[in-house]
């Protein structure tokens, strides 16, 4: 090869045109070991023309990327929308401040005190009880000891006189008196505590401890309840008593786990009492521990200390008290020290903490700036008179209160020293105690001026005396606070102050205000002479929250618990003290307002205090009937003038949904800010529900006696009924008033502007998603009730599994508001009809109850679909009886036809079950079809299909439901191949059942006219590998189907063309092979040649329809292209053996012609050129349609040279290896011995001969045939190797060459005397011309002679052509002879006389047949013929 090739034209090229840009193109330059020069950058160009760009990628098969479907952002339904702003509502209420929070490190003196009884008092003297007259009588009688106490959890009153004791209760008007006198000895305390679990029978709910001077006795007390709400108690022996011991015991606490601690005025010791069921081995079944001071201490009377300073006083517990939720119980000492024990195990009480009163003052000083001189509420002269735990449930670091006798609130702390570390446990005992908050008395109703000013600058009071001195104190969660003040106690007359946290004022603190212990107070006022002795809580703990965080909201629960009542035992009676909520004081403060100007004046002073939406949120409560100052369980407001002025406020104060600022964007639904009275009634809403949103619906257990399951309601059933009458009365109320609520009205006149509509819009919206979520509560309720009607535990067991663990945790919130919800409450209606049904009631009767009271849950086409399963389950009945069998089934059909967009997939499949059980084939296919006709009404699904099938489009959706059903369809099928496969199909000449089934079904399937159905059957039939079904089925869809796959799955191509081939549609089959074999696909070279010359024979064969012009049109396509896949092949194969190919190109290559066809320009510039491939580089040409002669002829000669050359190489390499010499590197040994050099050449031309089929431009027999004559001449290949001199001639005779085309170029290159042709090479020529004409004689004579001639003028004429240049011929060979060149009697000599013969005698037989064609001619001329 040549090292430098000048610069020539590119096929077809077009320089300044710009190629486009590939994503994956291969290098264009090969490294073959030699630098090409400029011969690759002359050639860079484009094939251009008729044929210049083949083998691109096919326009039919390519899939078009649909432009996405707009994601839409999905709307949420009115019900869901609600109940998300329930959720936020509630997660609003469940974040209010903990203790911990508004008691920080300091003081506060912030009281709102108001007068006993006006409408803001936030306590308020309930019912009063008197001491029963025998009760008087029996203390009038006591001699030596008499006490009086409560047990207010079961509100009774007990009396120890003497060694007796007698309980009653006071709520009755006439009380029977319980007493206990087996007592020996005078009673010194009582104590009511939880018994320990399984040591006493059920009906034991409580243990009565009884202290005397000698003894500790427990007592059994069950406690029943009775339907007034009152409870009965009995006593019971037990046979468990201690002595007592040298200790007193005046002090009885118990734990919530049974554990009893007792303490006395005797010491500080805290002893235990323990008792079990029997008796053991080392202890009785009751005894005593001292904790304080274990072992043999304990039994040794305790002696006073020796005096030797002075006096000193006696010290002794004045209080113990437990918390439960921490293990700790507090003392309290008669010289104020606290002591702090830890419970560590079930018998183990250790001392952690001692704290006594001076280092309580000094954390005091520490913390607060007290005046110089201090304060006479807080020095070394004042006790702690009370202690009162606070739970962990409540704060997380404060631990107690306690209460001094100035009437100064400490808040203690109390931390571990693993408090700092991370991971700690909370369990773990306390090491240190402070004091971390001081709430100090209310201000004075007459303070000084002077006092004021300094309260003001200390930011608190710390002077008023308005509890000093207090005589014991009470606190209960979540704060309220209870103290005894007794001014003169000499006179007998105590005062009650009682005050709880603002919660209204804590919850609206801003985060960026401080929080601060804001508290409302007032005084209880008693008669003359009345001495308070015990306070107690009647009602449960207060308890809004399990944690710190919004455990104190008492706002959050005032519609969902019982307002805290309190019993104050004093000397005259109990007196009940009441916990007046929000919505009660709104309901007072409203109804004594004059006017309007009143109702504006109380409406304003609570939005200051409160908020607007917490005042309208009481504001519409009141309106619908809450606010009541009656007994607890009332709920009912007194009068119809209240409530009128409730819903006034609501109205009137409501607010307006408002716009935030869009800095100019467009305003939209998510910038209206939405009204308070929007605000307040969901927040209204909410605190009605707020104990059953979260709450599962049931509970499920094992009865442990019988082994079956149990399910029973989580929330008692007069509870929902409550819920169910609230929502009902807000829901009246709404409608009611619709008129006069904004955004219930519907549209106003009123708007001034684009967003005041905009904000309406969603205020509208917003509002009627709370009646919808009402709505659906008060159904939801219903339908619970309904279901706990029945035998609910026969019901779960009619569940499946997946349903039964679905119902266990099962909230309210999912039934009332969620879709999972509302499918599993469908579920158990279909299992409450059909439990019906088996007992035998009407379907109609059932479904009726149903819809009457939850509507929702039953719609009319739940009871269509409840009929349609009846006759289904009738059905089943009468499987035997043909003709009732097919008539329960189609009425089961219409039915269910008749609300199909209403059918569930469970429904859908529980029928399709049983309509194949029952062999119902057609109807199932039939049903399933107009469930997802029915889904997708729009046909959305199809336009999705259509489009591609974008990713996250809604539209996918509803193809998802529609495969569903279509999935279902492909069971019945499978089904009724598996029972009738194997059938025949005629018996007797007549069709047999399975015939008659599967002829029903499959009509139904192929007269379908879903699109969608039949394209996921067709996948369906792939997957199966039933592909012979789709060739079988006459459908305008299998078409569409399949030419939809066909762009990207190359089996359905081919599924495609077998069914039109099956169909004699043989042009549409070339026109899908020549797309498959056009497009990207993963075909190799080979593959996409098969799919050509099928696409070539199939495009051949006529084909109706389709006109001749557009088959001759496809037919030239696929030769062209078949033309150019052949040549790609080639080239690859050449490639793949080419020695100078590195290893590292070779993947780059076979990527790129091993793959789609290429255009012709990158086979030629970027490989055959490159390589050298002339042979290849014609076969270009032909095919690009070229048409440089120049070009051309170069190319012939290079590859000419180039055959010569290797096969010289290939010889020479033959003949070392014969003679076992070495051969040069780089060069293969052939197999056998290579062919003499002219026969590869003559190989090599007649493979393109035949490629081109003698295309003129390609193989120019003008200037090929002198080429070749001119090779064999220099070249030496002729007779001296054994060759026929006259090789060239016959090789394009025999590619069929005319003889007239090749003796005139002969004659040609014979008169033109050009090298290497010249002198005695002459001869050569004359050589080839006789072998030309010697050929051209034996055709003519082959043919009939010169008879043959006489009808062909141009052959005819040839004759005389050609006599003339073998007589030229002649003359030639004469003037070589007598040149003197050629010796006589030489080879050369005798060859040349040879010749002279041959010459002679050929001409001898052109004159006989130019006689003959004369003669003949002039024979047809007289004749006439």
């Amino acid at each position: 090869m040549n090292a430098v090739t000048p610069m020539r034209q590119i096929p077809g090229a077009f320089l300044n045109t710009p190629a486009p840009q590939g994503a994956n193109t291969v290098q264009r330059r090969l490294n073959f070991g030699e630098t090409t020069g400029s011969t690759a950058t002359s050639r860079l160009g484009n094939m251009t023309g008729s044929r210049a760009l083949v083998g691109g990628n096919a326009a039919d098969l390519t899939a078009v990327n649909p432009v996405p479907a707009p994601v839409q952002r999905e709307e949420l339904p009115p019900v869901v929308k609600a109940a998300q702003c329930v959720n936020q509502t509630l997660q609003q209420d469940e974040s209010y401040p903990d203790l911990d929070s508004y008691c920080r490190l300091g003081g506060s003196s912030d009281h709102d005190l108001q007068p006993a009884g006006s409408s803001w008092a936030p306590f308020q003297r309930g019912s009063s009880f008197a001491i029963p007259d025998q009760v008087f009588n029996l203390l009038n009688n006591g001699e030596v000891h008499t006490r009086l106490g409560l047990f207010a959890s079961i509100n009774y009153a007990w009396a120890s006189i003497d060694s007796s004791l007698f309980l009653w209760d006071y709520t009755h008007p006439n009380p029977e008196l319980i007493g206990y006198e087996e007592a020996a000895h005078t009673i010194t305390a009582v104590a009511l505590v939880p018994p320990k679990p399984d040591v006493f029978v059920k009906s034991i709910t409580h243990i009565l401890v009884v202290a005397t001077t000698s003894e500790v006795i427990l007592l059994g007390l069950a406690a029943s309840p009775t339907p007034a709400g009152t409870k009965t108690v009995s006593l019971y022996q037990t046979k468990m008593s201690v002595h007592r011991g040298s200790s007193d015991v005046s002090l009885i606490v118990g734990t919530a786990s049974g554990r009893i601690f007792l303490g006395g005025d005797s010491d500080t010791d805290i002893y235990e009492l323990f008792y079990q069921q029997e008796e053991r081995w080392f202890s009785s079944r009751c005894y005593k521990v001292n904790h304080t001071h274990p072992g043999w201490t304990s039994v040794v009377p305790s002696l006073p200390a020796p005096n030797i300073f002075g006096s000193r006083s006696h010290e002794y517990l004045l209080k113990i008290v437990v918390d439960d939720t921490r293990n700790l119980v507090y003392s309290l000492s008669s010289q104020s020290t606290i002591r702090t024990y830890h419970m560590e195990s079930a018998d183990k009480l250790t001392k952690v903490i001692e704290k006594d009163k001076v280092s309580c003052l000094r954390d005091i000083t520490h913390m607060l700036e007290l005046r110089q001189g201090g304060s006479n509420l807080l020095n070394d002269r004042i006790s702690i008179v009370s202690l009162s735990p606070i739970s962990s449930t409540e704060a997380s670091k404060l631990h107690l209160m306690a209460l001094t006798n100035t009437g100064c609130r400490l808040f203690l702390s109390a931390t571990s020293s693993a408090s700092y570390m991370v991971g700690a446990s909370n369990s773990l005992a306390p090491q240190s105690m402070q004091v971390q908050f001081v709430k100090f008395p209310p201000k004075e109703q007459t303070a000084r001026a002077g006092s004021s000013a300094a309260a003001r600058d200390a930011g608190y009071d710390y002077t008023s005396t308005a509890l000093n001195p207090s005589a014991f104190g009470y606190r209960f969660a979540p704060g309220f606070f209870f103290d005894v003040v007794r001014k003169n106690p000499g006179t007998g007359e105590d005062n009650l102050f009682v005050s709880a946290p603002d919660t209204g004022r804590i919850k609206i603190t801003s985060p960026a205000s401080a929080l601060k212990y804001y508290e409302q107070g007032t005084w209880i006022e008693f008669d003359r002479n009345c001495v308070v002795l015990d306070i107690g809580m009647t009602t449960s703990p207060f308890k809004a929250g399990s944690q710190p965080l919004g455990f104190g909201n008492e706002l959050a629960v005032q519609f969902d618990q019982v307002p805290g009542e309190f019993a104050v035992l004093t000397n005259t009676g109990v007196h009940v003290v009441r916990r007046r909520r929000l919505v009660d004081i709104f309901a007072a403060a409203i109804r004594s307002a004059s006017g309007d100007e009143g109702l504006e004046k109380e409406m304003r002073k609570f939005i200051s205090q409160y908020g607007r939406v917490e005042s309208v949120s009481a504001a519409l409560a009141v309106a619908c009937g809450q606010g009541s100052e009656l007994r607890t369980g009332t709920s009912r407001a007194v009068d119809q003038a209240t409530e009128d002025k409730a819903r006034n406020a609501f109205v009137d104060f409501g607010g307006q949904p408002t716009v935030a600022e869009t800095d100019g964007n467009t305003i939209t639904a998510e910038s209206v800010r939405l009204s308070s009275r929007h605000d307040a009634l969901a927040l209204y809403l909410t605190r009605l529900i707020r104990k059953l949103w979260k709450a599962k619906v049931v509970e499920v257990k094992t009865d442990k006696a019988s082994g079956g399951l149990t399910v029973k309601s989580t929330i008692p059933s007069a509870k929902l009924t409550s819920v169910q009458e609230n929502i009902e009365r807000l829901r009246n109320f709404l409608e009611a008033n619709k008129s006069l609520i904004q955004g219930l009205a519907g549209p106003s006149d009123r708007l001034s502007s684009r967003q005041d509509e905009i904000a309406l819009q969603k205020e509208h919206q917003a509002l009627h998603s709370l009646r919808k979520l009402m709505t659906s509560i008060s159904e939801g309720i219903s339908f619970v009730q309904m279901l706990f009607d029945e035998r609910v535990s026969d019901i779960f067991t009619r569940l499946d599994a997946t349903a039964q663990e679905q119902l266990r945790n099962l909230t309210y919130e999912s039934l009332f508001s969620q879709e999972p919800g509302k499918e599993l409450a469908k579920v158990l209606v279909k299992a409450i009809v059909n439990r019906n049904i088996a007992s035998g009631s009407n379907v109609e009767t059932v479904a009726d109850a149903l819809r009457r009271r939850c509507g929702s849950f039953c719609s009319p086409d739940d009871v269509v679909i409840f009929k349609a399963q009846e006759q289904l389950q009738r059905a089943s009945e009468h499987a035997k009886t043909p003709n009732v069998l097919r008539t329960l089934l189609a009425e089961s059909l219409r039915l269910f036809e008749q609300v199909a967009g209403s059918l569930t997939m469970a429904n859908l499949q529980g029928a399709v079950e049983q309509y194949i059980e029952l062999k119902y084939y057609a109807g199932a296919i039939q049903l399933c079809l107009t469930v997802a006709r029915e889904k997708d009404r729009g046909n959305t699904a199809l336009t999705w299909v259509n489009d591609g099938k974008p990713a996250n489009d809604p539209r996918q959706k509803a193809f998802d439901a529609r495969k569903a059903c279509y999935a279902l369809i492909h069971n019945v099928l499978d089904h009724l191949e598996t029972s009738f496969g194997a059938e025949p199909e005629m018996v007797d000449g007549r069709p047999t059942l399975a015939a008659t089934k599967r002829m029903e079904a499959y009509s139904v399937v192929n007269d379908s006219d879903d699109e969608v159905f039949h394209f996921d059957l067709y996948d369906w039939y792939i997957e199966k590998k039933w592909t012979e079904r789709i060739l079988n089925v006459d459908s305008p869809h299998v078409i569409t189907y399949l030419r939809r796959l066909a762009a990207t799955d190359a089996r359905h191509a081919d599924l495609l063309c077998r069914f039109y081939t099956h169909r004699s549609r043989f042009f549409e089959a070339a026109q899908v092979q020549l797309d498959l074999a056009k497009s990207e696909f993963a075909f190799g070279i080979k593959e996409r040649i098969t799919l050509l010359s099928r696409a070539k024979a199939n495009a051949s064969v006529p084909t109706t329809g389709v006109s001749r012009q557009e088959q001759q049109l496809l037919l030239h396509e696929a030769t062209e292209l078949l033309d150019v896949a052949h040549i790609q092949d080639d080239l690859l194969e050449k490639l793949r053996v080419d020695s100078r190919i590195p290893d590292e190109k070779m993947p780059e290559i076979e990527e790129k012609l091993n793959g789609p066809i290429q255009g012709l320009s990158e086979l030629f510039n970027d490989f055959a050129d490159q390589a050298g491939y002339h042979e290849l580089s014609l076969l270009i040409y032909h095919a690009a349609d070229f048409q440089n002669p120049r070009v051309i002829a170069e190319t012939w000669e290079q590859l000419i040279n180039d055959v010569h050359f290797e096969n010289e190489q290939k010889r020479e390499a033959w003949r070392l290896h014969r003679r076992r010499q070495p051969i040069p590197a780089g060069v293969e040994v052939p197999l056998s011995e290579p062919p003499m050099p002219y026969e590869s050449v003559s190989t090599s031309i007649q493979t393109i001969a035949h490629r081109t089929s003698l295309d003129s431009l390609i193989f120019p027999v003008d200037t090929l045939l002198p080429l070749v004559c001119s090779y064999a001449v220099n070249n030496s290949q002729d007779a001296s190797i054994g060759a026929d001199p006259s090789w060239p001639v016959v090789l394009f005779l025999q590619l069929g060459v005319p003889h007239s085309l090749v003796i005139r170029v002969l004659e040609s290159v014979f008169d033109t005397h050009e090298a290497p042709f010249t002198g005695r090479r002459r001869k050569n020529v004359v050589q080839w011309i006789d072998t030309a004409v010697e050929s051209w004689v034996r055709e003519v004579e082959r043919r009939g002679g010169g008879a043959a001639l006489a009808t062909k003028g141009e052959e005819s004429s040839l004759t005389g052509w050609v006599r003339e240049l073998l007589g030229r011929a002649d003359e030639a060979l004469t003037q070589i002879a007598n040149s003197g060149s050629v010796r006589a009697g030489t080879p050369e000599a005798e060859e040349l006389m040879a010749i002279r013969r041959i010459n002679a005698a050929l001409r001898r037989q052109v004159d006989v047949i130019a006689q003959q064609a004369e003669n003949n001619l002039g024979a047809s001329l007289f004749t006439g013929r």
